[in-house]
């Protein structure tokens, strides 16, 4: 068991090794020898130590293979274990106190998300003026910056606008223009309303074409192949296909109940004259039942 190797492996830092490879490296240094730094720790034992389980353990070795921590001296099979070399590269040094102290603060410097990190780097400050040379020049140099500019509007004698009358306008009327307003021609809203032509002057069909319209549909003029105004679209043949099957169904109803009730009175009327008033008045009753809610369905 090397103690010494177990811990340079605890202190790796996290940006070389993650947490389960380190729990495998440490199980593994833990069973190395000092001198040799050959270790035998076996798969159950770093199953165990590093709380995976038996694929997880073989994809970590192999991992820490390949950042170059551990070497295969002996490849496990049935009944021999596998034999691990420890750091073949030499053991790294266990860090001091301070140099963990400036891995922390470099840790808590560095940006979250390197990904969104700048790249551009800041403009420093302008420096403070510290002596009344330094004032003084940089009111100079603020002078000639605004030399080269227009200092507002330039001095005339006269202004800015001559006095008088501007000379390019015309003097009151042109030749020949007339000295009053124009009148203006009338709209024509003020002209009478023409005569609604007749339907038959420009050849358009007359009472009989609006009949026939009206007779099938308000759309179209004579019946079209699909539509449900002239009732030969496909859809509305449906629905009076079923409304025409469901009035067949309530009349056979209906037939079927007359006939039983008057079976049932001239039983009834052939051996108690009493109730044949009953069996009337229970069928009358029935009828405007099945009636009032055959007008119901409808609507």
């Amino acid at each position: 068991m090397s103690i010494h190797m177990m811990v340079a492996a605890a202190y790796l830092p996290k940006e070389v090794i993650n947490q389960t490879q380190k729990a495998v490296l440490m199980k593994i240094a833990d069973s190395a020898d000092d001198q040799t730094r050959l270790a035998r720790p076996g798969l159950e034992r770093m199953m165990a130590w590093a709380g995976v389980g038996e694929k997880t353990v073989v994809t970590v070795v192999t991992q820490l293979v390949g950042l170059g921590l551990v070497e295969r001296v002996t490849v496990g099979r049935v009944g021999l274990r596998a034999e691990y070399r420890v750091f073949p590269h030499g053991v790294p040094p266990i860090p001091s106190t301070e140099e963990l102290i400036e891995r922390r603060r470099a840790a808590q410097r560095a940006p979250k998300n390197p990904r969104l990190a700048r790249k551009t780097s800041r403009r420093k400050p302008a420096a403070a003026a510290r002596t009344q040379q330094d004032v003084a020049a940089r009111e100079e140099a603020r002078a000639a910056a605004e030399a080269g500019l227009p200092q507002g509007n330039p001095d005339l004698e006269d202004g800015r606008v001559a006095p008088g009358k501007p000379s390019g306008l015309p003097e009151g009327n042109r030749a020949g223009s007339p000295g009053e307003t124009p009148s203006l021609p009338p709209s024509s809203s003020s002209l009478p309303n023409p005569p609604t032509p007749t339907a038959d002057a420009a050849g358009e069909p007359g009472a009989a074409l609006g009949e026939q319209q009206r007779a099938s549909c308000p759309k179209h003029a004579a019946p079209v192949a699909n539509c449900r105004g002239c009732g030969t679209n496909p859809r509305a043949g449906r629905e009076e296909a079923r409304r025409e099957a469901a009035d067949r169904e309530h009349r056979g109803q209906q037939d079927w109940l007359r006939e039983f009730f008057a079976e049932q009175e001239r039983r009834v009327a052939e051996t108690d004259p009493q109730a044949v008033e009953e069996v009337r008045q229970r069928v009358r009753a029935l009828s405007r039942m099945g009636r009032e809610k055959f007008h119901n369905s409808r609507k």
